[in-house]
This record gives C-alpha cells, structure tokens and sequence, in this order.
C-alpha cells in the first residue's frame, strides 16, 4: 500500500536500509563486506580531501536524497553536496539532488543502480555519478552535459579520473581494487 514521503520518514529509522519510490518502500538486503570496505575506503579518501580542500558536505548512507521527478527517496552510498547548495541538507534527508553521487554496485543493485538510478540521478540533475562494481572491478564515471544528460568519462590511459565536481580532485583507479593505505593516496594528491 502506497505512503506518502512523511510516514515512510516518521516510520523508518537509520537502522532499516530502505528507500521510497512512488509511495512504496523497498528494504534492502544489508550490504556485504566487499562493499563495505571499499565504501570505507572511499569515504576516507574524498573525507580527508575535502578536510584540507574544503568544497561542500560528504555524507553516507545511510541518508536519503529525495528526488521530486519520480518521486523518490534514494539512499545513495556516498553523497557530496557543494558548498552553494548546502541549504538542501535535512536533519533526516537531501531535499533534492546532490552534485556527486557513488553508488558501489552489489549483485542485488545491480539492475537498479545502472537502471532506475540512473535514469532518476540524471533527470534530477546529480551531476557526476560514479558506479562501482567491486566484484568486476569496473568503474563507470558520468558526468552531466549541458544538455542534461549523462556522458561516459573514461579514465586516462594510465587508469587516471578526474572529477569535474570536487576541483583538483583525481583517482586512480586501480585504487578502488588495490586500497592502498588511505594516508599514501592523500600524499600522491598532493594534500598532505
């Protein structure tokens, strides 16, 4: 039975991994290690980056950001927020899109994360949206056009990203694979 966006946030708290899409709710299955260890890794990297070069808010699920186009509540793994558009962060939730959205691809998400997701990240407006598969090892980076619509960036030839929402920003990303100690990669971006 369908609930508005109200009583899905009254009656589900931070321990319940669940998002709302079109009034329903759908829980999801707990996150395994693999997935857990590289969202770690990641939050500690871009945590520590934007600490010395601070550019806007990173958060982790889990935290929704709902999104008026579907309607949904979507609880991304990694969300960063600029600066300029901090005012959109709820006690609870993100009240519209984030700049930088990562979601780190399990086999359950799998078809959402590259489907639903998608499709709703880029018609909301989230403007560089990473997609990590750790059991592939495969990392997929979009960046939005002009035109509103999502352009697959393709790292260097020496497996190099840059970010085109957190400035000076870049990974390697063999990283995502390797997780070197987070302390060598924040020397190798120049931040320490």
């Amino acid at each position: 039975m369908p609930q508005t966006w109200e009583k899905f946030l009254a009656r589900h708290d931070e321990d319940v991994h669940a998002e709302w899409v079109d009034g329903h709710v759908i829980v999801m299955s707990p996150p395994g290690s693999e997935h857990q260890l590289l969202k770690l890794f990641l939050v500690q990297v871009l945590g520590l980056y934007l600490e010395q070069r601070p550019q806007g808010v990173l958060l982790d699920a889990p935290f929704l950001m709902r999104l008026p186009e579907r309607p949904s509540g979507r609880e991304p793994d990694i969300l960063f927020i600029a600066h300029e558009r901090v005012h959109l962060i709820q006690p609870t939730f993100l009240d519209g899109a984030a700049d930088l959205v990562v979601e780190i691809i399990s086999p359950e998400s799998d078809e959402r994360d590259r489907g639903e997701k998608f499709i709703e990240y880029e018609a909301a407006g989230v403007r560089e949206y990473w997609l990590i598969d750790p059991l592939r090892e495969e990392a997929m980076f979009y960046q939005l056009t002009s035109q509103g619509r999502y352009r697959l960036v393709v790292p260097s030839p020496e497996g190099v990203y840059h970010s085109a929402v957190i400035a000076g920003l870049w990974l390697r990303v063999e990283w995502l694979w390797q997780r070197p100690p987070v302390l060598r990669v924040l020397k190798e971006l120049g931040v320490l």
